[in-house]
């Protein structure tokens, strides 16, 4: 993919507890594919593991909130009021990402549709074998789980519970979206 100089605006969307380096990797990353980054937005969504954190978010006042924050950022650009090379939260070096141990696996309903195969956005359910993860290869995105038509995929019920009381006090609270938009002249 080639920016070519096109302006674009880094999206996060997070699960009410953090986005990390999310914002700095996705600005390297796109500005060495020729983008110029104007802008960030933050974003929360329910979590898409422990459902109870941010449960039922974005909601109406996200997405107003969010509409507006959208008028603003081309309003900067209309006006070049945005930096051309702004720098936006997160670490360099990234943190290591060590995973998370919530893998789902397919149980005893599992009819091997193949549903989950073809919308896991890394390859980790095998076409061929739909029943199975490669946890090596799994995000724990929870994609799988939500589109399975038979309820057929699921993380322990155990290390959920653990991880929900261990994640309570980082995701519980509202988190609010942010809009990071540096002023200045491009």
């Amino acid at each position: 993919m080639k920016g070519n100089g096109a302006k674009a605006v880094l999206i996060a969307v997070y699960g009410n507890r953090d986005y990390e380096d999310t914002l700095a990797e996705l600005q390297d990353t796109l500005e060495a594919s020729g983008f110029v980054c104007v802008a960030a937005v933050a974003a929360v969504a329910e979590h898409s593991i422990m459902r109870q954190f941010a449960g039922g978010r974005p909601d109406a006042q996200d997405e107003k909130e969010l509409a507006g924050f959208a008028v603003s950022v081309r309003a900067g650009m209309e006006e070049g009021t945005l930096p051309a090379h702004p720098v936006f939260p997160g670490n360099r070096p990234y943190r290591e990402y060590k995973g998370i141990p919530l893998k789902p696996h397919a149980g005893g309903s599992c009819v091997g549709c193949g549903l989950c195969a073809e919308k896991c956005p890394v390859g980790a359910i095998p076409k061929d074998k739909p029943s199975e993860t490669d946890t090596g290869k799994c995000i724990s995105c929870m994609r799988c789980i939500s589109v399975c038509p038979q309820k057929a995929r699921s993380v322990s019920k155990a290390m959920l519970a653990a991880s929900s009381l261990k994640l309570k006090k980082a995701c519980g609270g509202y988190k609010r979206n942010e809009l990071m938009m540096p002023q200045g002249r491009s």
